[in-house]
């Protein structure tokens, strides 16, 4: 009788501690027939296994699993290069916790290469006062991208009232290659 009752309380305080398990990302996003299917096991925050395999391409294109390091928390389609086929971006937090993507652009729905994006931190004009806390949007094939402002002396722990705001359009980099740029950035008041 002490054997099922020892049994039972190890079951509940291993489901107790479950709990915490970050749920696996598995979404399949498309544009009429075309699109990706985007899957994470999100195991833990240093590394996962990111699959990313085309739906309705030619037989060309294949499945792609890389390692992630961060946990996929979303992505959206949207036709980022004006190409007529369709992008997806995916979204991830980062072994820090901060708000990552990854973006991947269908080559004519036969392969799919990355759009590389920008590090802040090399821009001067747009890095300053930039501490992370960033959030991404994107509408109509314009990525949006802000975060609060803070003062350049890092002893002051809270932002000012100031959010930045970054707009960045799909266009084509070097041998071929595409990237995000920034095309217009503004300042706004929290309120």
């Amino acid at each position: 009788m002490r054997y099922p009752l020892f049994l039972i309380l190890v079951l509940m305080a291993y489901s107790a501690n479950s709990q915490t398990v970050v749920t696996k990302y598995d979404s399949t996003l498309k544009i009429g027939k075309a699109g990706y299917r985007i899957s994470c096991f999100n195991k833990t925050v240093d590394r996962n296994i990111l699959n990313i395999r085309p739906v309705g391409f030619k037989q060309e294109a294949r499945e792609v699993s890389f390692e992630l390091k961060g946990r996929v928390t979303g992505a959206e389609i949207d036709d980022l290069n004006l190409d007529g086929f369709p992008d997806v971006l995916i979204y991830f937090l980062d072994p820090t916790l901060k708000p990552s993507i990854l973006s991947i652009s269908s080559k004519n729905n036969e392969s799919f290469m990355p759009i590389n994006f920008p590090d802040i931190t090399n821009d001067m004009v747009l890095s300053k006062g930039y501490r992370g806390g960033d959030e991404y949007k994107l509408v109509e094939g314009i990525l949006f991208r802000k975060f609060p402002v803070y003062e350049t002396d890092t002893a002051i722990k809270t932002p000012t009232n100031k959010i930045r705001q970054i707009m960045y359009r799909v266009v084509e980099g070097d041998q071929g290659s595409l990237k995000f740029k920034v095309f217009k950035n503004f300042e706004t008041s929290k309120n």
